[in-house]
């Protein structure tokens, strides 16, 4: 295995990680951390998320091997989403890093806010 280094603009797990800390990919994530989603429960309950982009990260996250997609041959045809290990192994650290913003939402609104009057345009 040869040595990966994230901060090496050349190394690929760069991409990874972009792949990765995109909004819609840590949703998809810790939606699926509850067991199987069909497509449209999982659009359903990312709010905003089109079908096209929710389409893209779903493909991204299974080409990097963090969800299965089954297909069932029933009429309709139906696709469920599920974590593999690996994802599920993800899942764990992306649910610490949710809970983390919940708890400091507030500290992290009162950041902003002092912020953005320090430095408003008059």
């Amino acid at each position: 295995m040869p040595p990966y280094n994230v901060f090496d603009e050349r190394c690929p797990t760069r991409d990874v990680l972009a792949r990765i800390a995109d909004k819609w990919a840590l949703l998809i994530l810790a939606r699926l951390e509850n067991g199987p989603m069909r497509f449209n429960h999982l659009q359903r309950d990312i709010q905003r998320i089109t079908k096209k982009v929710l389409t893209q990260a779903l493909r991204k996250l299974e080409r990097d091997g963090l969800v299965s997609r089954e297909v069932f041959a029933t009429v309709p045809v139906t696709v469920e989403y599920s974590l593999t290990p690996l994802g599920q192994a993800l899942t764990e650290t992306v649910t610490v890093l949710a809970h983390w913003v919940e708890r400091n939402m507030d500290a992290i609104v009162a950041a902003q806010s002092a912020y953005d009057a320090a430095n408003a345009q008059t």
